[in-house]
């Protein structure tokens, strides 16, 4: 797969979700499990990997270089950089309706489904770290790129990596490494299996019709009200041969597309995350930036 036939139009506010979808071209628009398969057949195919990997050794995760200041970079934007950004650069959230909110510990919870090799949950990381940073802390939080033919975008990775916040609960599961695995739907090993509730989840959402494109990742599911089920901008040529500092320094004064595309991204998920924290905590969410992101999305 060339990143030609991956590069994507940069979204404008004008476009909605659909048509993005519908932009990309079949079959490479995001990090999928089976493209163009059945996910009937993906969880299938899951659930025998649960009981397999309960048998075996797990996988040896790829080498990661943790970078402190980076990290400290990311997760302490000021506000008038989300000012800055707003949203035009980034898609909008995909909206349910009717259904019960998901919580855990009796706080939202945001559930995020990824590949560390999928280059579209490398750019969406960015943006989810940005936004959950505003409501809580992280730490653990790794540096990895994408697989090398597929993008090698620089990224984070959620692995072994720890969230806490007296507002939300953030569960991430890295389902799949960059370790290629030719017995692996996807050809890179496990690396975390989701429960059957995750998987549940997964195929209610990740499917019609709120999306065209079933089964792929990355899938963020905020309190089953809210969804991103695609990088909310295009990994590449966005984000091709940029650095981890270089992504870092660009969130910190968003005056370019990169900025303005991973901040305006991050604005619209804490939007949504503080619908269901009722508007906490309150200098977050009537900030000028979320108040903002809140109209648009």
């Amino acid at each position: 797969m060339s990143r030609g036939e991956r590069d994507a139009q940069q979204p404008t506010g004008a476009e909605t979700a659909a048509e993005q979808e519908a932009a990309r071209p079949a079959g490479v628009r995001r990090g999928g499990i089976v493209v163009g398969g059945s996910i009937l057949v993906v969880l299938a195919v899951v659930v025998g990997l649960i009981v397999a990997k309960s048998m075996s050794k797990p996988p040896v995760a790829a080498a990661a270089t943790t970078e402190s200041g980076i990290v400290a970079e990311i997760t302490s934007l000021p506000a008038a950089a989300f000012t800055s950004a707003g949203t035009s650069a980034a898609a909008a959230l995909t909206t349910t309706t009717s259904q019960s909110e998901l919580t855990l510990n009796g706080k939202p919870e945001l559930l995020y489904l990824g590949a560390e090799y999928c280059p579209y949950c490398a750019a969406e990381r960015w943006a989810v770290t940005a936004a959950l940073s505003r409501f809580g802390t992280f730490s653990g939080l790794s540096f990895i790129h994408s697989a090398p033919d597929d993008g090698d975008i620089a990224t984070l990775s959620f692995y072994k990596s720890r969230y806490t916040s007296k507002y939300l609960s953030f569960v991430p599961v890295e389902w799949f490494s960059e370790t290629v695995d030719p017995k692996s739907p996807t050809g890179y090993a496990v690396l975390q299996t989701p429960t059957l509730q995750e998987l549940a989840l997964f195929s209610k959402y990740d499917a019609a019709p709120y999306t065209s494109d079933a089964g792929a990742l990355p899938f963020i599911d905020i309190g089953n009200q809210y969804l991103s089920l695609s990088s909310q901008y295009p990994p590449e040529p966005l984000l091709s041969g940029l650095s981890w500092s270089q992504i870092g320094a660009d969130m910190q004064n968003p005056s370019n597309q990169v900025g303005k595309s991973i901040d305006g991204a991050a604005n619209l998920i804490t939007a949504a995350v503080c619908r269901l924290t009722h508007g906490r905590p309150g200098n977050v969410c009537t900030s000028a930036a979320v108040t903002a992101a809140s109209r648009s999305g």
